[in-house]
């Protein structure tokens, strides 16, 4: 282990004064594909069996990682992500990395039963998100899809499950994978998961999600765009009280109704134990043009998700006004995180946290990072303000774009953001970077953020990255706080590999 990175360990373990942060060594979380030997998913066949002729899967490229740290043992930490990713859809299957040694060294395990590559039964997999305990039992759960409709059944989706299991051994080993909902019918798609092990009480996990409904005969897709076609998408919730051994049915938390969905369903656990689901709320969306009425809106439990309130229209906290990230230089399309988000809660305090893609700062002209807080437990919101420290570029304003923000909130209540941009391009390629910045207090002001650090260690050409309607890296990053450190995960294209996954930590 370098000094640095140990220094880091001892930091995050018994802190320090609020500064500079500093970080650890950059260390390559992925390696070769375990699925490289795999024949049960039929690669020849499902590009066969697409009739534009375009499918492609990209070997041994790893995109939108996940990650969390076990409260129990602050050296084991899990990520999680899609491996060997399709162009139009989802990977072969999905793969965690557990670290027993603060993130130093990376272990990758298969967790059996995802996609057939795995053991499952379906051949795709997509949206690994995953969850620790209070107690060290790390819970993942996954969207486990077939791209291709039956042939029987023209027009739509085949059949797409979410699966859900547990490790209670740091992600080592893991059980059987419980179905919390599967459809067969194409009308049907579960999408874009999250799962969250509540803080307060081992024994409870919950899920949410969105479930997509189409008149028959219109696609649905996982690489649809929001707005594109007309969905009806409630947002969708279930549980375990039991620590993962059963899980109650899936039930509607909240239908925003008829031509409008939500999207990006998120959970966190405030301290007194409510529970608060965010959600992209898209009201009214048919083939919308420019920035469309996407809200970061939200309801909250005060009886672990058996009723939620407010009981009609949910709580809009924001407006999501993307734009979406183009290359700075061909302005050719990225798949970035335009309609989603992401949240943290400050574990002493309560306070909620929240950021996205926006482009208000700049005219519209394009996204930048925005962020905005609520210290009454998501009642109240202040107003978005701009967090990436991305400087303006006059030859070129496209390289001030930020894109795929994260956050998480350390032990003494700081907030570190995390994002990608262009700063560094140049004249060859389309050259982008990771950036972290912080903020200790009065984080409602902007000028309260900086002490920004890099997280890449050279740049890296985004064209080089797996293309799924655009260059894709992932729809969102892991950041994890632990102790006084942060954990972040993240992808770049990497040598011969379309895309990898690296960790890196930060601290005071």
């Amino acid at each position: 282990m370098s000094l640095v990175a140990a220094t880091l360990l001892l930091l995050g373990a018994f802190g320090t004064l609020a500064g500079p942060f500093i970080t650890g060594a950059l260390v390559q979380v992925s390696g070769t594909s375990p699925f490289a030997g795999c024949t049960a998913d039929d690669v020849a066949g499902q590009i066969a069996r697409d009739p534009t002729g375009q499918r492609k899967v990209y070997l041994n490229s790893e995109v939108e990682p996940w990650v969390d740290v076990n409260p129990t043992n602050p050296n084991n930490i899990v990520a999680f992500w899609q491996q060997d990713r399709w162009s139009d859809g989802g990977s072969r299957g999905l793969v965690a990395g557990v670290s027993l040694n603060g993130g130093v060294s990376w272990t990758s395990v298969v967790i059996p039963g995802i996609s057939q590559c795995s053991g499952g039964s379906l051949p795709r997999a997509t949206d690994p998100w995953l969850s620790f305990a209070p107690d060290g039992t790390v819970h993942q759960i996954s969207l486990a899809l077939d791209i291709d409709p039956p042939a029987n059944r023209p027009g739509g989706n085949g059949r797409n499950a979410l699966l859900v299991s547990r490790s209670t051994n740091g992600g080592l080993t893991w059980t059987a994978p419980i179905t919390l909902i599967e459809d067969e019918n194409p009308r049907f798609l579960n999408d874009k998961q999250s799962i969250t092990a509540d803080p307060t009480d081992p024994h409870l996990v919950y899920a949410v999600w969105d479930r997509l409904k189409e008149s028959t005969g219109n696609l649905i897709n996982p690489e649809r765009v929001p707005g594109d076609l007309s969905f009806k998408g409630a947002a969708m919730f279930t549980r375990t009280t039991d620590a993962g051994a059963s899980w109650e049915s899936a039930r509607v938390l909240y239908d925003p109704g008829a031509i409008s969905q939500t999207i990006g369903n998120q959970l966190v656990v405030l301290p007194d134990g409510t529970l608060v689901a965010f959600f992209d709320e898209i009201l009214g969306v048919r083939n919308s043009a420019g920035p469309g009425p996407f809200n970061l809106s939200l309801k909250r439990s005060f009886d672990k998700g058996v009723t939620w309130l407010p009981a009609g229209p949910p709580i809009r906290t924001n407006k999501l006004l993307p734009r979406g990230t183009v290359t700075p230089d061909d302005h050719r399309g990225i798949r970035d995180g335009r309609f989603l988000f992401d949240v943290a809660v400050d574990p002493a305090t309560g306070n909620l946290y929240a950021v996205w893609q926006d482009s208000r700062f700049s005219g519209f002209r394009f996204d930048e990072v925005a962020f905005s807080m609520s210290t009454d437990g998501g009642l109240t919101w202040s107003t978005p303000i701009k967090v990436n420290q991305t400087p303006v570029d006059t030859t070129n304003p496209l390289r001030a774009q930020a894109f795929l923000p994260s956050v998480a909130v350390t032990a003494d209540g700081t907030i570190v953001v995390t994002s990608y941009d262009f700063r560094n391009d140049g004249s060859s390629g389309e050259l982008a970077d990771y950036f972290a910045v912080h903020c200790h207090a009065a984080c409602g002001s902007r000028s309260s953020w900086g002490n920004e650090v890099r997280l890449t260690d050279t740049s890296f050409d985004i064209l080089n990255a797996p293309v799924a309607r655009g260059f894709f890296l992932g729809d969102y990053m892991g950041l994890a706080a632990s102790g006084h450190d942060t954990l972040a995960v993240f992808t770049q294209p990497h040598g011969a590999d379309a895309s990898s996954v690296f960790f890196r930590r930060t601290g005071p």
